[in-house]
């Protein structure tokens, strides 16, 4: 995957294994022991449902807690990568940016950073998305949760 080109339209991952596989299953299932309460309902089915529904959730908190390590690590990098590529006077804020401000920046180059960083201080760009859809230059991440 990595000699591919990525680009907005291309960035988005899906982990095949959690995406098409895992999710579906672990949702069939709650609808399969709810469907099996509804039609038989002993006390039996009913924990089945309840564990179905705690598995599923145990699950999902587990890729949920994934994605927040992930992002505590992006914003630690950018830090540092702003920290190289910004002028010295814009340092003392590059703590005001937000986690999802810089979630978008790391796709930018490093010739367009301060111009978004700016525009992310001034309040233009909000939010990963926005940022993301003004970079020229995009940066590839190809290693991610």
């Amino acid at each position: 995957m990595a000699s591919s080109m990525q680009t907005f339209a291309t960035h988005r991952r899906f982990h095949p294994i959690w995406h098409f596989f895992a999710f579906p299953l672990l949702m069939l299932n709650v609808f399969a022991a709810s469907w099996n309460a509804v039609r038989q309902p002993t006390i039996w089915n009913g924990w089945g449902v309840v564990v179905a529904i705690a598995i599923f959730i145990a699950v999902f908190a587990a890729r949920s807690q994934t994605l927040t390590v992930q992002n505590r690590l992006i914003r630690l990098e950018m830090r540092l990568r702003l920290r190289e590529t910004l002028p010295a006077a814009m340092h003392g804020r590059i703590n005001e940016l937000s986690v999802r401000q810089m979630i978008g920046l790391r796709f930018a180059g490093d010739a367009e950073l301060p111009a978004l960083v700016d525009r992310c201080l001034k309040g233009e760009l909000k939010d990963d998305e926005a940022v993301k859809k003004e970079v020229r230059e995009w940066l590839g991440d190809f290693v991610r949760a």
